[in-house]
C-alpha cells in the first residue's frame, strides 16, 4: 500500500532541509597548499603603472600589488610572503586555471564569458573602471566620434578590443585598429607616432600619460566612457573557502574605510574601541576568522599591513600617486561613489 501523499512530501521536505543544512560548502586545497608553501603566488601584470609594476629592484608597487599583500598578511601574518608572477593578457587565465598561481589581481574586467566559461570566479570589484581613448592635444580632436579613419592602437587579447569594434560600429564611424599582443608594445607605438589614438581603460591611459611622457599636458583623454570594467581579483572555481577568503580581504579594506580605521591606528582602535562592529572586524570581541579558516585578527594583519582600501587608493592612483584620478565611483556609497561591502558578521 502506497504511503499517502501528505506523508511523502513531508519527507522529501526533511530531507531537502536536512541536506542544504548538514552539506559543507565545498572546500579546496588551495588554502592548505599557500600555507605549506609558504607564499601566495600572485598573478598581476607584466607592468601597469598604478596597479602593479615593478622597480629596478624588482619590488612591485600599485593597487593590486598591495591586495596581494594585504592578503598574504591576513592568511600567512606577513604581508611579504607573495611571489608576484607577471602574466600578459594571453597567459593569465591559463596561469590560473593550470595552478601556476593562486589568484588573479591584474587589472582584469569580470565579464560573463570570463566567469561561466574559463573555470574561474571573480570574487568582487575593487576597482571601477571604464575604458577611454588618448590623443595628442595638437590633433585638436575633442570627441572620439571626431576619430573617423583613425589609426587606434590596441591590445590584443583585451575586452579593450572588442569595445572598440563595437563603439565605432554603433556610432557608424569606421576607424582602423592596430593591435599589438602586449600593453607596452601597443602604448609606445602611439607615442611614437604609429596611431592617431591610443584606447585602455581610463585610469591606464592616465597611467602611461603621467609616467611615459615628458609632458603629460600634450596629451588629452577625451571625455566618452565607452564601456564599464569593474576590475576585481578572480580565483579557480570549485574552492568555496579561498574564493571567501579572496572576497573577505577585500570587504574588510573597504569597511576598515569605512569605520575610519586606518594603517596607523588599526592597532589602537582594536585596543579601545568599544563598538561591536569595529570588534567584530578587528577580532578583537568576536572570531569572524574561523569562518574562513584564518586567525581571529586576520583583517587587523591586512590593515595593519596595506591601510584600508582609501589609503590603497590615495598611494596607488589617486592624489598621492602619478595617476592622480578622482575616488568617483570608486568612493565609498555614503560618499557619492558605489563602493559598499557586506557588513562583517
Amino acid at each position: 500500500m502506497p504511503a499517502p501523499r501528505f506523508h511523502t512530501l513531508a519527507l522529501l521536505g526533511a530531507l531537502t532541509i536536512s541536506a542544504l543544512t548538514t552539506t559543507p560548502a565545498q572546500a579546496g586545497k588551495t588554502l592548505d597548499a599557500i600555507k605549506q608553501r609558504g607564499t601566495i603566488q600572485c598573478g598581476v601584470s607584466t607592468g601597469v603603472a598604478g596597479f602593479s609594476l615593478p622597480d629596478s629592484q624588482g619590488k612591485w608597487s600599485g593597487f593590486d600589488a598591495d591586495f596581494c599583500r594585504a592578503l598574504a598578511a591576513a592568511v600567512l601574518g606577513d604581508a611579504n610572503k607573495v611571489n608576484f608572477v607577471p602574466l600578459n593578457s594571453q597567459q593569465r587565465f591559463s596561469a590560473i586555471q593550470s595552478g601556476e598561481v593562486d589568484l588573479l589581481a591584474r587589472n582584469t574586467t569580470w565579464t560573463l564569458n570570463r566567469d561561466a566559461s574559463l573555470g574561474l570566479s571573480f570574487t568582487g570589484v575593487t576597482y571601477y573602471d571604464g575604458q577611454g581613448f588618448l590623443v595628442p592635444k595638437k590633433l585638436k580632436v575633442t570627441s572620439a566620434k571626431q576619430l573617423k579613419n583613425a589609426e587606434i592602437c590596441v591590445q590584443s587579447g583585451t575586452t579593450n578590443e572588442k569595445n572598440l569594434a563595437d563603439y565605432f560600429r554603433a556610432q557608424n564611424v569606421k576607424v582602423k585598429p592596430v593591435v599589438f599582443e602586449g600593453f607596452e608594445a601597443s602604448f609606445k607605438a602611439f607615442f611614437s607616432g604609429r596611431c592617431q589614438a591610443y584606447t585602455t581603460d581610463i585610469s591606464g591611459l592616465a597611467g602611461v600619460r603621467n609616467k611615459e611622457t615628458k609632458n603629460p599636458d600634450d596629451y588629452v583623454i577625451l571625455p566618452e566612457v565607452i564601456s564599464k570594467e569593474p576590475l576585481g581579483p578572480a580565483v579557480r572555481r570549485g574552492d568555496d573557502e579561498w574564493f571567501a577568503i579572496v572576497r573577505w580581504v577585500a570587504f574588510a579594506l573597504i569597511e576598515a574605510e569605512e569605520y575610519g580605521i586606518t594603517q596607523a591606528n588599526v592597532e589602537r582602535i582594536k585596543a579601545e574601541s568599544q563598538d561591536p562592529s569595529i570588534g567584530r572586524l578587528l577580532g578583537s570581541s568576536e572570531d569572524t576568522g574561523k569562518l574562513l579558516g584564518l586567525n581571529r585578527d586576520w583583517a587587523a594583519r591586512a590593515i595593519k599591513a596595506v591601510g584600508n582600501y582609501g589609503e590603497i587608493f590615495a598611494r596607488n592612483v589617486g592624489p598621492d600617486s602619478v595617476l592622480k584620478l578622482p575616488r568617483g565611483l570608486n568612493n565609498l556609497w555614503n560618499k557619492g561613489g558605489i563602493l559598499f561591502a557586506p557588513p562583517v558578521r
